[in-house]
């Protein structure tokens, strides 16, 4: 073997010897993280098909139909209080650039309108440290917020996620089915209930008068986007992002999980009942008054109330 040639050789295998301890090196600096949610309804898990007591200003009992939401630039916060972005997994389905759908239905019982697959963690890739907690946005970035979901990629091709009227997607979709607390009729808890009429007992008109069911949606997204259509974008920054930014202080994705609990989400909210003249429940309409309990427990200004620290999310330990 001429001098030449065992040069090339050399210099060569000194090259991939380099190339294969900085690989190392790269992949040793960062750390897979996943940051896992769930959905918390009546102070049990939230799961289609159940049905809950209690729930809303009123105590009602409910049945799920739909939670889905929107996250986005999500940031682990290290010991000094520094954000640092989390790079999301690009599995062209439920996570796109910053952004990931979180879906905790799984289109059984109630929730006939959701999908069987769910989406539960958001996965992606931090610098490799020690991290104490968690920033996200629930929304959608205002650039990604008002393209045409026809030919949008995946997750922002779903349809029941995006709000047609109002130009950009439904940051949040959260959905039950509610049936009025019985009560009797007249005055006073003790009062007897009315005569029945024709065939059947007093107890079965009551009954029957009683357990209408009734709707309450919560669909929280930008409204105030000025001049477009169904899928061009609008022609300025919406007047009312309403994205709700979320600061967990102490989380660690290996060990806790992101809750999101609907009975603080409905506490003030009586969800047998709407505002006359309004969409049932809460659609982020300016003038609906039934959105003013559900903006305020999101942290969200609303009218001529300011922001306050949302009360939706937290954290706990896994099980």
């Amino acid at each position: 073997m001429n001098a030449s040639l065992l040069y090339k050789i050399t210099v060569v295998a000194l090259l991939l010897s380099i190339s294969s301890a900085k690989a190392q090196t790269d992949l040793s600096s960062t750390q897979h993280v996943e940051v896992s949610f769930t959905g918390r309804l009546a102070g049990k898990p939230f799961a289609c098909g159940s049905q809950y007591e209690s729930v809303g200003s009123k105590k009602s009992t409910v049945t799920p139909q739909d939670l889905r939401f929107f996250v986005s630039d999500i940031d682990l916060l290290d010991a000094n209080g520094a954000t640092v972005p989390v790079s999301l997994d690009q599995d062209g389905i439920w996570q796109y650039k910053s952004v990931a759908l979180v879906d905790l239905e799984d289109g059984t019982g109630g929730c006939r309108n959701g999908n069987a697959a769910m989406h539960p963690a958001v996965t992606g890739v931090v610098p490799a440290g020690h991290y104490v907690g968690l920033r996200f946005s629930v929304g959608v970035p205002y650039e990604l917020d008002h393209g045409d979901p026809l030919t949008a990629p995946s997750p922002l091709n779903m349809t029941a996620m995006f709000w047609n009227w109002q130009f950009g997607y439904k940051f949040i979709r959260a959905e039950v089915t509610a049936l009025p607390v019985p009560h009797a009729a007249g005055n006073g808890e003790n009062a007897e209930p009315p005569a029945a009429t024709g065939t059947g007992s007093a107890s079965q008109v009551v009954d029957k008068s009683q357990r209408r069911s009734s709707g309450f949606a919560v669909h929280i997204g930008s409204t105030g986007c000025g001049n477009g259509s169904a899928t061009v974008d609008p022609d300025h920054e919406c007047k009312r992002p309403n994205r709700a930014l979320v600061t967990l202080s102490q989380f660690d994705p290996a060990k806790d999980v992101v809750v999101f609990d609907l009975d603080r989400l409905l506490a003030e909210s009586d969800v047998t009942e709407n505002s006359p003249d309004t969409p049932p429940g809460c659609m982020s309409g300016e003038n609906d008054s039934d959105c003013l309990p559900i903006m305020r427990a999101l942290g969200l200004p609303y009218r001529d109330s300011p922001a306050v620290e949302q009360v939706v999310f937290y954290a706990e330990p896994k099980q």
